[in-house]
């Protein structure tokens, strides 16, 4: 079968170079239309599902899972159906479609979406992925008569259906180098969980000899995450202050939120109450909310507080942010922090979610851990670190008695951020989280 159509892998977001084949969608053969999912890519940032921007049968896959492919590169080509002809981006249904004479090249640009005389109305932009909505007038193109819609053909006999799992659950298999078709699922709808893996990769334990080491490919989100802290580490003088808080009135104050009903149905943890009181130390201390631009000699300010959360993820460290935070009440920020964590854990995070960050939160607490010295992210002056909430012996009101104890940390970028500005940022949050109520008075 001859291509006719051939489908490059595009940038998709801030100027990426490459990215990772993660799943195909389609294999060769497939009848596939227009938006139809081809395959599932990793960047740098985040997991991307590319949608075709032909319809046809897929000729050819230039890449398998696993490659990395450099943008421009061809990764799929497309052929004719039998008794008809491709169809690509800006076709129109209610014209008889089009075959590209032998003479050009499977990747040439198509005339109707560079001819500089059609009505600008009638063209499709490129977007981020494939293309976008013409806003000409489109008619559906009428069936054929006797037509019927193309049946899933079923698995053959003694083969096994196709296992379900989130993009995570999938990378995560490919890393410990699990066949998902071994995994027994136990997640609702028959879905492959991250403990399912576990407990497959443990009975692979018991019944074969662990190999001596195990190589684990640099690549994607773990490639950027060292890149930009080894970045971090050594351009920016990091310096880091630490303070131990009594916090049990904010958790006092947590529980009469939550018998609120306001808040009904929103989780409500610690952390919710920490982003408040930093973003109130953050608007009384905006020199903070800041980074160093060395090529202009200039430090910039920020207006807005991109508050950025940490993330652990099965494909590495994630610090997605909550844009202009601080114009956010406490409901609102609730319900944006759990989008933010739950989009994290499922895969879904997008570049443009984890860009522009101005002040990052990172809360280690969630491990068990009291402290730790946090790395900033390139572009921001101050990164806040939680450490675990233990109940402790304390002396409150003259006496040794057990509170709740948190310990938090404060690196700060040293060249626009002095000691007595870091103390004064540090020292706000614990406040606020010692004796809450008194946000209500300043």
């Amino acid at each position: 079968m001859a291509p006719t159509n051939q489908f490059a892998m595009p940038d998709v977001g801030e100027g990426l170079t490459e990215a990772e084949i993660v799943t195909w969608h389609i294999k060769l053969g497939d009848v596939v239309a227009i938006n139809d999912p081809l395959v599932e890519v990793e960047t740098a940032k985040s997991l991307v599902e590319l949608p075709s921007p032909y319809a046809g049968v897929i000729a050819e896959l230039h890449a398998a899972e696993g490659d990395t492919v450099g943008v421009g590169s061809p990764i799929v080509s497309f052929g004719e159906v039998a008794g008809s002809t491709v169809t690509g981006p800006s076709d129109n249904a209610t014209s008889p479609p089009v075959t590209p004479p032998p003479s050009e090249s499977v990747d040439a640009p198509r005339d109707d979406l560079v001819d500089g005389n059609q009505d600008e109305d009638d063209v499709r932009q490129p977007v981020l992925v494939g293309y976008g909505p013409s806003r000409a007038k489109v008619a559906r193109r009428p069936r054929k008569p006797g037509y019927q819609a193309p049946s899933v053909p079923s698995p053959p006999t003694g083969g096994s259906p196709r296992a379900y799992a989130s993009p995570p659950v999938r990378r995560r298999a490919k890393d410990l180098a699990i066949d998902l078709a071994t995994v027994s699922p136990t997640g609702e709808g028959g879905r492959i969980t991250h403990r399912d893996l576990e407990a497959n990769q443990s009975k692979s334990v018991l019944t074969a000899a662990e190999p001596a080491e195990k190589r684990i490919p640099i690549k994607g989100v773990r490639r950027a995450t060292a890149q930009a802290m080894m970045s971090s580490a050594f351009s920016a003088p990091h310096v880091t202050e630490w303070v131990t808080v009594d916090v049990t009135e904010s958790l006092e104050l947590l529980e009469q939120m939550r018998a609120d009903r306001t808040y009904a149905g929103v989780k409500l943890t610690p952390l919710v109450l920490i982003l408040r009181a930093t973003l109130s130390a953050l608007r009384h201390h905006p020199e903070i909310n800041a980074k160093w631009d060395a090529d202009a000699g200039e430090i910039v300010q920020y207006r807005d507080v991109n508050l950025g959360i940490a993330a652990a993820t099965p494909r590495g460290l994630l610090v997605p942010n909550i844009k202009a935070a601080q114009s956010l009440g406490t409901l609102e920020l609730c319900e944006s922090l759990g989008r933010l964590i739950a989009d994290a854990r499922e895969g879904r995070t997008q570049p443009a979610d984890m860009a522009q960050g101005t002040f990052t939160v990172t809360n280690i607490g969630v491990f068990g851990v009291d402290g730790a010295t946090p790395i900033l992210n390139p572009g921001e002056a101050g990164i806040l670190c939680v450490g675990q909430i233990v109940k402790r012996p304390w002396e409150h009101n003259g006496e040794i008695v057990l509170r709740d104890l948190c310990t938090l940390s404060l690196s700060f970028d040293h060249r626009l951020v002095d000691g007595q500005l870091g103390s004064e940022v540090l020292a706000h949050v614990a406040r606020l989280l010692r004796r809450p109520a008194l946000a209500l008075v300043n």
